[in-house]
């Protein structure tokens, strides 16, 4: 968890949810890379009006992308900082989404703040950008800077999604105090012929050298994100960890229920991997 990648809204200040993805590479003695992304002129201009209109769109878009890089220097100043050793600024043109997908290929993290004056601030579509990065994200609630670790919780229902959210998480696992895994009901895993070999979680944190602590967690689908959130406020949680789930309906994303009352309403950090 090395390269640690974060959205800024804007050139001219910093948010709250990119204080954190600083302050956490500054913890893990890591890289982070921030990037602002120009909206496209075809995206702006709507395909009725007159050539005239899109040329004019088209200046303004360069123009606004020369600003975002000049910005470069002001972000990396900003992150030093903050106690971050390497940083770099990033711009682009195009879908939120696709661009942190594709920044992803050569990142570990995406820090992203909830907050729903931003574009993709809500739960949909902050939900698409955790569903289609390819990466652990850690989604940080409003006016939250600060990483801590003291307590973490796991919520396990024996996924891939939730396995894949705890390996991902294993350098911040390795520096909490406590760990308390919610042991909720487990996924059915369909296999066409054979079988694949069991993720036994408790021998993992064993090889990792990770203590933790167990508790059941009664809840159906439709509760599962109230149950979860109430448990690690219970827990005294710094950060949750978790899977995030969709489901294709034809061919758009819809996000299941617990990761969309999650995305909209935790009060703490959040590290998903779809």
């Amino acid at each position: 968890m090395r390269d640690i990648l974060s959205y800024a809204d804007n050139f001219k200040s910093w948010t709250a949810g990119m204080e954190y993805a600083a302050r956490l590479a500054a913890q893990l003695d890591g890289r982070l890379t921030g990037v602002y992304v120009c909206p496209t002129a075809i995206g702006a201009v709507p395909a009725y009006d007159a050539p005239q209109l899109l040329s004019s769109v088209i200046e303004e878009i360069r123009e606004l992308e020369s600003l975002a890089h000049d910005a470069a220097p002001s972000f990396e100043q900003w992150a030093r900082e903050l106690g971050v050793r390497k940083a770099a600024w990033q711009v682009a043109e195009g879908d939120v989404p696709s661009v942190l997908a594709h920044l992803g290929n050569w990142h570990d993290l995406l820090v992203l703040g909830r907050d729903a004056s931003l574009p993709w601030g809500t739960p949909p579509l902050l939900g698409s950008i955790v569903l289609g990065c390819h990466l652990p994200c850690i989604v940080v609630p409003p006016g939250c800077t600060q990483p801590k670790f003291e307590t973490i919780v796991v919520a396990w229902n024996g996924s891939p999604e939730a396995i894949r959210a705890i390996h991902s998480a294993a350098p911040l696992l390795a520096r909490a105090k406590r760990i308390v895994v919610l042991y909720g009901r487990e996924r059915e895993q369909f296999s066409e012929i054979g079988w694949n070999p069991e993720f036994n979680l408790a021998r993992y944190f064993a090889r990792e050298d990770i203590a933790f602590e167990h508790r059941g967690l009664e809840a159906g689908a439709d509760d599962a994100g109230i149950a979860i959130l109430a448990a690690a406020a219970s827990q005294g949680a710094d950060l949750l960890v978790m899977g995030a789930y969709g489901r294709t309906r034809f061919s758009e994303w819809a996000l299941g229920g617990a990761t969309r009352h999650v995305l909209a309403e935790a009060t703490l950090p959040v590290l998903m991997r779809h």
